[in-house]
């Protein structure tokens, strides 16, 4: 068997320090001594998906872990409408849609809560009721993914480069939807915006007075009277994961986004199973890669649970959570370890912290990679501080898959074409030389 590379990604793992835990992150603070075994035992350091202090999604950091750069990013949007099975042509537009509570004030919307909680019945009234819309050409349907979420697709003169009018925080007024500054003459960014400005009035007109809001309201419960957008995106040119990194590659994960990632990018994808403990969660998902590791050379297996824990803005809850997952992890890998052809890297995509205003914030996030052939340094614990000191040093963007090329022996030497594309990975795939 080849060498092989499993990377452990616990989403949102890293943090920032809170003084209920003694000025510690989250995980310093965690009871981790599997995670810290790994840190003992491989090379350890600091990874970045893009700029340092720069807050970045999961799917723009996966991308980068995967080797391709942000110019070509699609837009989540077209990721998720592809997780979810949605059909998305090439000139068409997905952005992201949810509903939410919102006050009108001078005909504006305050937003009062941007989570809300909502039966399977309410959610499917809410959509039936603007599920379908055309104004300047456009027409616009809305397609449920997941409970209040779902996905707007725009058919027509339609382009991706409108701005938001989710506000994210509670309290602020929707935003405005309008074309990019560079794209501020842009006829068909003109006429997104000035669609799905229309269309996000009609549903609040639609949604305000329904029946099923009445009622909501009458219970004491917020209801569902608006919708918010976000992050349009459209699908384009790409190259498979295969083709740029000569590796087979899948996804052992959950979540409409990595699921549309990893068929976007033409790598495998196996749904991980959902389970309510962390570490049960992580386990079952390690075992999967273990019955396939025969199969591919790169699998990436991911976990959600440190990331939806920050969100609860509670530091105990995530260290909760991070111990688990480490109790999770200590009953799955050893297998993996034992086998002298695995490469294992633990990490995050980016910090996602338990307090604050922030959705995800800037800071680096650890990395350990341990294996046979990896150098060992002196780092003993898994934590943002510890890994600080190891021998991988700050890692940043693309260079992670260098890594795993490296690790896997296919990284090419720089100045040798043995094909006519300059890729990173050894051999190429170059034609045989036939005598004339």
């Amino acid at each position: 068997m080849s060498k092989k590379f499993i990377l452990v990604l616990l989403d949102g793992l890293g943090d920032k320090s809170f003084a209920e835990l003694d000025r510690q992150t989250p995980l310093q603070a965690a009871h981790t001594p599997f995670l810290d075994h790994l840190a003992a035992r491989g090379c350890n350091g600091l990874y970045h998906a893009g700029f340092p202090g720069q807050a970045l999604p999961s799917e723009n950091a996966h991308f980068a872990m995967f080797g391709y750069d942000p110019a070509d990013f699609p837009g989540r949007g077209a990721l998720e409408a592809l997780g979810a099975g949605i059909s998305l042509d090439r000139d068409q537009v997905a952005v992201l849609a949810h509903f939410v509570c919102v006050r009108e004030e001078e005909g504006k919307l305050r937003l009062i809560r941007d989570k809300v909680e909502a039966s399977q019945e309410d959610a499917g009234q809410a959509f039936d009721r603007v599920a379908r819309y055309s104004a300047h050409g456009v027409h616009i349907r809305l397609v449920p993914a997941k409970g209040l979420f779902g996905v707007l697709v725009l058919t027509g003169a339609v382009s991706p480069f409108i701005t938001d009018s989710n506000p994210i925080l509670d309290g602020r007024f929707l935003s405005a939807v309008m074309p990019f500054e560079k794209k501020a003459g842009d006829e068909k960014c003109i006429n997104t915006a000035a669609a799905l400005t229309s269309y996000l009035s009609w549903s609040y007109g639609r949604l305000k007075d329904a029946p099923f809001n009445l009622a909501r309201e009458n219970a004491g419960k917020f209801p569902l009277n608006a919708l918010v957008t976000q992050r349009a995106g459209r699908l384009r040119d790409r190259e498979p994961f295969h083709v740029r990194n000569g590796i087979k590659g899948v996804s052992i994960s959950s979540g409409v986004v990595y699921q549309g990632l990893g068929c976007y990018l033409g790598m495998d994808v196996i749904p991980g199973a959902e389970k309510d403990d962390p570490g049960q969660e992580i386990q079952a998902r390690v075992n999967a890669a273990r019955r396939h590791v025969d199969q591919y050379d790169f699998i990436h297996v991911h976990t959600k649970a440190p990331d939806e824990a920050a969100h609860k803005k509670d530091p105990l809850l995530k260290k909760k959570v991070i111990e688990s997952l480490d109790q999770g992890l200590s009953a799955s890998l050893p297998g993996l370890l034992e086998n002298d052809e695995v490469i294992l890297a633990v990490t995050a995509d980016h910090s996602t912290p338990s307090g604050g205003p922030l959705v995800h914030s800037g800071e680096p996030v650890p990395l350990v990679i341990t294996g046979p052939g990896v150098r060992v340094d002196n780092v003993h614990k898994f934590d943002e501080i510890s890994a600080a000191c190891g021998g991988l040093g700050p890692v940043r963007g693309k260079e992670f898959m260098y890594l795993v090329l490296n690790y896997l022996e296919r990284s090419r030497l720089a100045g040798l074409m043995d094909a006519p594309v300059d890729r990173p990975y050894w051999p190429g795939a170059g034609r045989p030389f036939i005598l004339e």
